[in-house]
């Protein structure tokens, strides 16, 4: 057989088991969006820790039945005496024993609430979307030492002796806002260069809030994160 013919009965082979193939793709398309649900307010994460951010897209938490714990599971605060502990163990999809430390543990869902494990706690999201905004306490530690030079009672009698001051470190707890990119798992700041950051996913919006003078950024943040939710839905597999 002449070589080019072989080539183009190939190719017309191809062709035709696309077309074929491209009903089946149509169908499982509509039965996978037919699985999904959009997000609302009164959606409801089942129960149970996050691992990590995609068991949070698909909703698949590891449920209490699965912790090993002796805590009891009808306890109010179950999660609160869970997450004191550094590490925790549990049994993965396979029945197989797994440990996790609790400091990588992503999050869990509460009465279908959703919190995020952020700076040593776990704090609700209180806006879920493609942008999720919450608040989250961040603590800093400063050392201050106390130099002679500068030490009030330093005089020519302690020359030779001076009073060095012990270093002592102090902390400082104040209260953060965060924002979560739902697609990539980031956590940022809640700032202007933020926002501008997650509106490039959508660039006519971007350009919109770009064109803002910067006193408008500033106060119309939220607005726009609100405006990029309408407009880039979340979906979730149904329970």
């Amino acid at each position: 057989m002449d070589y080019d013919i072989f080539l183009i009965m190939n190719k017309a082979g191809y062709i035709h088991f696309l077309i074929l193939l491209f009903p089946f793709c149509s169908l499982l398309g509509q039965y996978d969006s037919a699985n999904l649900v959009r997000y609302t307010p009164d959606f409801k994460f089942n129960e149970g820790l996050f691992l990590n951010i995609e068991q949070v897209r698909q909703n698949s938490p590891i449920s209490k039945s699965r912790i090993i714990t002796s805590i009891a599971y009808d306890d109010p605060d179950f999660y609160d005496r869970i997450l004191e502990n550094k590490r925790i163990s549990f049994f993965n999809n396979l029945g197989v024993k797994e440990e996790i430390a609790t400091k990588n543990i992503w999050g869990y869902s509460r009465n279908g609430v959703l919190y995020i494990n952020l700076n040593d706690g776990f704090y609700r999201i209180t806006i879920i979307g493609s942008i999720c905004h919450f608040v989250a306490n961040l603590t800093t530690y400063n050392t201050n030492y106390a130099y002679p030079y500068t030490y009030p009672y330093y005089s020519y009698y302690n020359y030779y002796y001076p009073y060095r001051g012990a270093p002592g470190t102090y902390s400082s707890t104040e209260m953060r806002q965060y924002l979560l990119d739902f697609k990539t798992g980031r956590i940022l700041d809640y700032t202007v260069e933020s926002v501008k950051v997650l509106l490039m996913a959508d660039p006519e919006l971007h350009d919109e809030f770009t064109g803002l003078r910067n006193k408008k950024q500033k106060q119309l943040k939220f607005l726009y994160i609100r405006k990029f939710n309408e407009r880039n839905p979340l979906f979730f597999p149904k329970n």
